[in-house]
């Protein structure tokens, strides 16, 4: 009798444990179905110059500070480029976890610049995944600066434009890249030839070394021609992230920290000494809402 009671016990456990083993591998293929959207690919809405991969949270407010400095070839008589500094202010705010806007004042022609940005897709794991993310920039610019000439310029003289794309993954835990081509357009022009419009390709890249530190490179090519004096804009960095803020520590050949002056206004080879070092300090702030972890790889 023992051994029937044994034997019912046992076959009823098995079907439990077959039962329950169903029911594991059909949730998993159930989660299979969902994708992962995958976030951090760079730790700042900015590569250095140019935007990056990443958004605002809704309801993010973040109040960036950056710093760019002389060059640092000039030596100890201008201390190694520190007497000499230009800063841009901005406020930037995230409107839903895919639509942000932003608004900057620069030293440099004492400029104001407004932008919008937007997230076309995200990259994705899981069955429907995707493979990239994909997001569009475009903004305006005026400069508010003095000047002598006669007439005075209006506000069409000192204005411009811009649109930006923004294609890139996040390769790996470590490992990130985007390809950011720009178009943009100036009323004034920027050369002897009086062309307007100008297009750059661009690169961006992070490299992750530990959980607070990251290596970063930016760089555009732009297309027309340049005045001898004018340069294609390359930056090298250091992103250190400490809670609420990332400080990133770099080095520029660019002066101009908006889109028309680091496109146009570029001056000094970097490879050849011609480098200014700066920093762009980042502070977040939740002002709207409820902060929401967001799930990454």
């Amino acid at each position: 009798m023992k051994k029937y009671l044994l034997a019912l016990l046992m076959g009823s456990i098995a079907a439990n444990v077959t039962a329950q083993d169903d029911d594991l591998l059909k949730k998993l293929e159930d989660s299979s179905n969902h994708s992962i959207k995958v976030s951090g690919a760079f730790k700042s809405t900015r590569v250095i110059n140019a935007h990056s991969l990443e958004m605002l949270r809704k309801g993010t407010l973040d109040t960036r500070i950056l710093h760019r400095f002389g060059l640092v070839n000039n030596g100890i008589d201008q201390l190694f480029g520190l007497d000499q500094a230009s800063m841009r202010l901005g406020f930037d705010y995230g409107i839903s976890n895919n639509l942000m806007v932003g608004f900057g004042r620069s030293t440099l022609r004492k400029e104001l610049d407004l932008f919008v940005k937007a997230r076309l897709l995200q990259q994705s794991t899981g069955q429907k995944a995707v493979p990239l993310s994909v997001l569009i920039a475009a903004g305006m610019l005026v400069t508010t600066q003095k000047t002598f000439s006669n007439p005075e310029p209006g506000f069409s003289d000192r204005s411009s434009w811009y649109i930006q794309l923004i294609a890139g993954r996040k390769f790996s835990d470590r490992f990130s890249m985007q390809l950011s081509p720009i178009f943009v357009y100036a009323n004034t022009p920027f050369n002897s030839k009086g062309d307007k419009s100008q297009f750059a390709p661009g690169i961006g890249a992070r490299y992750k070394i530990n959980k607070r530190l990251a290596l970063t490179i930016d760089y555009h090519y732009p297309v027309m021609d340049m005045d001898s004096a004018f340069s294609n804009p390359l930056s090298v960095g250091l992103d250190i992230e400490t809670g609420g803020h990332v400080f990133q520590l770099h080095f520029s050949n660019a002066a101009g920290m908006n889109e028309r002056a680091y496109i146009n206004e570029t001056t000094g080879d970097f490879l050849k000494g011609d480098i200014r070092f700066g920093f762009n300090l980042s502070r977040i702030f939740q002002v709207a809402g409820k902060k929401k972890r967001l799930t990454s790889y």
